[in-house]
């Protein structure tokens, strides 16, 4: 009877939503009485003629919720929500001090950078600098990511070192 307890006790989840619907996911779950997070930060844009404080999530598109495990496919029929995120056909679970840890660091004032998740073989795109919009694969990950840029014409394939900050997944 162990999983029947583990099913009823509250834990974290995460949860897929549609680009830039984070904010309506969250609204709509509290609605429905569950208790969830998004995490926040601010960043000051600057624009031509201002400068202006933006929010923004730090995990675009992914939003924390604590539910009993069975009650997911309640989260699930949530406007906005494409997905619930699991790892061998089971929910996946967020560990209480993982969310701790991330209430602290924004609370306390640091400032986080969410970056993307990469495993060799990825394509991956160039957003900023001199190279943005160049198309590769992750072909190795230290401290930078490793971008393998193939360029066809010639059959030859380059192999550049690149922040991880510097690529979007394609």
């Amino acid at each position: 009877m162990k999983v029947d307890s583990e099913q009823n006790l509250k834990k974290w989840i995460a949860v897929y939503t549609k680009p830039r619907h984070e904010k309506t996911v969250e609204n709509e779950l509290h609605k429905k009485g569950f208790e969830v997070y998004l995490p926040i930060l601010k960043e000051r844009r600057k624009w031509s003629d201002r400068k202006k404080w933006v929010e923004f999530p730090m995990f675009r598109s992914y939003i924390f919720v604590k539910t009993e495990l069975k009650n997911s496919l309640f989260v699930l029929q949530t406007m906005g929500v494409v997905k619930v995120i699991k790892f061998g056909g089971e929910v996946a679970v967020v560990q209480d001090s993982s969310i701790q840890a991330i209430k602290l660091m924004i609370e306390g004032g640091y400032s986080p950078e969410a970056t993307d998740f990469f495993i060799k073989g990825d394509p991956v795109e160039v957003k900023e600098g001199p190279l943005k919009g160049l198309i590769g694969e992750v072909t190795r990950i230290d401290d930078h990511d490793k971008l393998l840029v193939r360029v066809d014409a010639i059959q030859h394939s380059v192999s550049i070192h690149i922040e991880r900050g510097y690529l979007k997944p394609v």
